[in-house]
Parts: C-alpha cells; sequence; structure tokens
C-alpha cells in the first residue's frame, strides 16, 4: 500500500498556503536549520521553502 503524507501549513503569509484546506500545495519542502540556532527545540528548524505573497 502506497503513503501519503499531507503537509499542514497555517503560515498565512507564505505563498504556497493553502488558505481554504491549510494545506502546503508543494508536492515537498526543504526543511533547513535556522541560521544562529542551536537549541536543539523545536525552533531549530525552519520552512526553506518559504516564499512570501506580494
Amino acid at each position: 500500500m502506497e503513503e501519503h503524507q499531507k503537509i499542514n501549513c497555517t503560515v498565512s503569509s507564505c505563498l504556497y498556503n493553502g488558505k481554504a484546506t491549510k494545506e502546503c500545495l508543494l508536492t515537498n519542502i526543504l526543511v533547513k536549520p535556522c541560521e544562529n540556532c542551536n537549541s536543539a527545540g523545536v525552533t531549530e528548524t525552519v520552512c526553506g521553502s518559504y516564499k512570501a505573497k506580494h
């Protein structure tokens, strides 16, 4: 059985935010470490695929 993961997104300022479904409209995202952050906590990573709406 093939599995399909969903990426939820509530960042309304992101171009890829699916406002109606609160899902990311991209088929994949890049997760990267935030700059100058070494907390090993939930704030250590950011979505590298983020693009601001214009």
